[in-house]
């Protein structure tokens, strides 16, 4: 029998260390450090000849009549599965690429499961598929489908996790859907640490992807996300996977968004909007509208904006609310935006706005959850801020967007016209848009007002 080997990994980022020691020197946190014990196989024994074997079917033969000129490579296009879920196919850049790995991430609660079983519900229809739970039992599978009204008879179920098993199953049946749920319950017999730790989710996940590589397999893995929202495990997940994607939504909210982090098959960034209901997760088509649910009067503080994300414009409501402060400190809160920009904003706008909010509380708001990455909201932002502040409303068929420079210039933006003809669409007759990015042709229903600088914004309004 081999002799085990103990080594000290850490669960936060995967380093190890040949004794425990209480902080880890690699991410600096603190009591993530515990002891692994892994089991050294001997070169060539039983157990290798059997993985190698298992995997030699998969690969093809020997690894050097596999090499080839990278002026040998197909070029043509590769084939993409359309999931019949509009928004999804969008994330992923066009639908599924067989032999990918896709990840999917989010809170409990958030649909992760509900939108894999409705997907592979419509695969199962058209191709073989195979749903491995790992964390509910086959019976509570079974009653959301019922209660989803799913067709699932074409639908192939496992409740397992050990990885070599479900390898197994999957070589027996050939599916070319496989679907993970999750890799954190997942363990290989090799690795002697308990499923969930940093060894057994990489392993684990190695295992499978090579699998679905090797065969042509689509694989879904989902992922569980830690209390600040960042995926559980250790980062080199990420690395392994071909596309990230974070399911997010809050329990009082009935929309969800699909972002993706990672794609190495698409656009990254890419959003896709889901409404939870009943009947388990429908698309939004046009998520501009849900977005613009404004009141009858215009208020102070409230401006529309346009955002890119991913391959299309996406109109949001901004919010600010500016109120004297009682505290030695102003507080500075911003959700949906970034908070260390909104404080530089501020003093572009006491600098060179002359307006100064020191002594007062600044919150700002992106209405829908939606988190705004691009720094074209920043023109939007302090118009907001100085309607809520001097208490007149900015109108309803009022757009604003463009980045604000520390000297106070208003600086384009990528895809401006796409911007100025979504908002046109929906009905806005006013855009104030940076200077460089108003279109050559004049768009019909809609004014242009081009900004070189703060001052020339505020006037505008």
């Amino acid at each position: 029998m081999a002799k085990a080997k103990t080594a000290y990994v850490c669960n936060d980022c995967g380093a190890d260390y040949s004794k425990w020691q209480g902080q880890c020197t690699a991410c600096r946190a603190w009591n993530t450090i515990t002891e692994v014990r892994i089991a050294q196989a001997p070169a060539g024994g039983a157990q290798a000849g059997v993985r190698s074997a298992r995997f030699e079917g998969y690969a093809g033969g020997a690894g050097k009549d596999r090499l080839v000129s990278l002026s040998d490579v197909n070029l043509e296009e590769m084939p993409r599965i359309p999931t019949s879920v509009g928004e999804l196919d969008r994330v992923l850049g066009g639908g599924l690429v067989p032999g990918s790995a896709v990840l999917i991430g989010g809170h409990p609660g958030a649909g992760k499961s509900t939108l894999l079983l409705q997907t592979t519900c419509y695969l199962a229809a058209q191709m073989p598929a195979l749903y491995v739970t790992g964390e509910e039992s086959l019976q509570q599978v079974a009653m959301r489908a019922a209660r989803l009204g799913l067709k699932a008879d074409q639908l192939k179920m496992l409740s397992e996790t050990s990885v070599e098993t479900i390898c197994d199953v999957a070589d027996q049946l050939k599916p070319k859907i496989l679907v993970i749920d999750s890799i954190q319950v997942m363990h290989v017999s090799d690795v002697q640490s308990a499923p969930g730790s940093v060894s057994q989710v990489r392993e684990s996940a190695a295992f499978l992807i090579r699998y679905a590589k090797q065969t042509g397999t689509v694989l879904f893995l989902v992922g569980h996300v830690t209390k600040d929202g960042t995926l559980a495990g250790p980062k080199v997940l990420e690395h392994m996977i071909d596309c990230s994607l974070q399911l997010e939504g809050s329990s009082d909210s009935r929309f969800r968004t699909l972002r993706s982090h990672k794609n190495r098959f698409g656009a990254v960034n890419e959003l896709g909007v889901f409404a939870m209901l009943e009947s388990g997760l429908k698309e939004v088509k046009n998520p501009s509208s849900i977005f613009l649910s404004r009141g009858q009067e215009p208020s102070a503080g409230s401006v529309v904006m346009v955002v890119w994300e991913g391959t299309r414009p996406l109109l949001v409501e901004l919010q600010a609310l500016v109120d004297t402060s009682h505290l030695s400190n102003p507080r500075r809160v911003a959700v949906g935006l970034e908070a260390n920009r909104l404080a530089m904003l501020l003093a572009v706008l006491n600098r060179h706005g002359g307006l100064m909010t020191g002594d007062q509380d600044v919150f700002v708001n992106v209405v829908g959850g939606v988190k705004v990455l691009e720094t074209s909201a920043d023109l939007a932002l302090l118009l907001a801020v100085v309607s809520s502040f001097r208490d007149r409303p900015l109108g309803h068929d009022l757009m604003v967007f463009g980045e604000v420079g520390l000297s106070g210039e208003i600086r384009p933006v990528p895809n401006g016209q796409e911007r100025i003809r979504e908002a046109a669409k929906h009905g806005f007759r006013r855009a104030i848009v940076p200077r460089a990015n108003v279109p050559k042709e004049r768009i019909d229903g809609i004014e242009v007002v081009a900004v070189d600088k703060l001052s020339d914004a505020l006037d505008a309004i």
